[in-house]
């Protein structure tokens, strides 16, 4: 899933040394990052955990949080190391997305009283990644871009406005896939939410409004989706398997809508994990497409 974004970015061409450490840094830095957010996430929602969620770690007693708390400080310190390998750009990059988890884990999804506020922030953690891959390949690459960007303390960075549109298209694909899966599974999350005031879709406007706004996002990021395949290098290596992946999310997703309040508690942990299988395996998707497209041109 990592490595998809830089190649994808990159494209069909032939991969110096240079690019494939760029990649391996790439790859590094989000899985780190990947679960150094899960921990803090553990960390800082222990009391919601502890209502909803008794069977993970922390309210299970298996670690106490001295000891995670170590272990999310040794996956950040490898995030932070292997992202500033890269570039300055994607150690800024990073930097800023610790500050606005931090903030928005600990303490404003708990105080912020805006409707639905943690669901429609919560996902922010995940553009790092298309953004992340794009930037480590433009940071990387000799000028000759459309746009240049020149900062002192920053190496420079080149890119064309038509590859920066379709990293914005990337960027939606995984706000409202990521988002769906987010909505599911605070539907099953509800009655802690409540309890400690957190402003979900579904504590906000109720669970079928959630379950709702699910699916609807579901279907948008479909049509991102298949927006991105005409725009980009993707073959139908990518689409075929994606529509069939994309009517499977849908289809789950309408059952669950069709559901009365008191199934969905129950359906939303399960849907939520096959909303996001559908998102993560997009990805896989398109690193197996541009994958394949290299060894047909190095066999050439």
């Amino acid at each position: 899933m990592f490595a998809s974004v830089p190649m994808l970015a990159y494209g069909v061409k032939t991969y110096d040394l240079s690019i494939v450490i760029i990649i391996v840094f790439t790859i590094l830095a989000l899985y780190s990052g990947f679960f150094a957010t899960l921990l803090w996430n553990d960390i800082t929602d222990a009391d919601i955990d502890a209502m909803v969620h008794p069977n993970r770690p922390l309210p299970a007693g298996r670690i106490s949080v001295r000891k995670m708390f170590v272990v999310a400080l040794v996956f950040s310190a490898l995030t932070f190391i292997f992202s500033f390998l890269i570039s300055f750009w994607c150690f800024v990059l990073v930097g800023s997305a610790a500050l606005f988890v931090t903030f928005h884990n600990k303490y404003l999804k708990k105080i912020v009283k805006f409707p639905a506020y943690s669901e429609i922030f919560t996902p922010v953690q995940w553009l790092i990644v298309p953004i992340f891959g794009f930037l480590a390949i433009w940071t990387v690459l000799p000028p000759g871009g459309e746009v240049l960007l020149t900062v002192s303390i920053f190496r420079d960075i080149s890119f064309d406005w038509y590859d920066f549109q379709n990293m914005i298209l990337l960027v939606l694909f995984t706000y409202f896939a990521d988002n769906a899966h987010d909505l599911a599974e605070g539907i099953h999350d509800v009655d802690g939410d409540r309890k400690l005031g957190v402003r979900t879709y579904a504590t906000s406007f109720g669970e079928k409004t959630a379950a709702r706004i699910s699916f609807a996002m579901i279907f948008i990021s479909g049509i991102l989706g298949i927006m991105l395949f005409f725009r980009t290098i993707l073959t139908p290596i990518f689409l075929a398997p994606f529509l069939l992946l994309w009517l499977y999310a849908l289809y789950h997703s309408f059952m669950f809508v069709r559901s009365d309040e008191k199934e969905m508690k129950m359906l939303g942990k399960k849907v939520g994990e096959k909303t996001f299988r559908y998102f993560w395996i997009t990805y896989d998707l398109i690193f197996i497409d541009v994958l394949i497209q290299i060894f047909r041109l190095n066999l050439q």
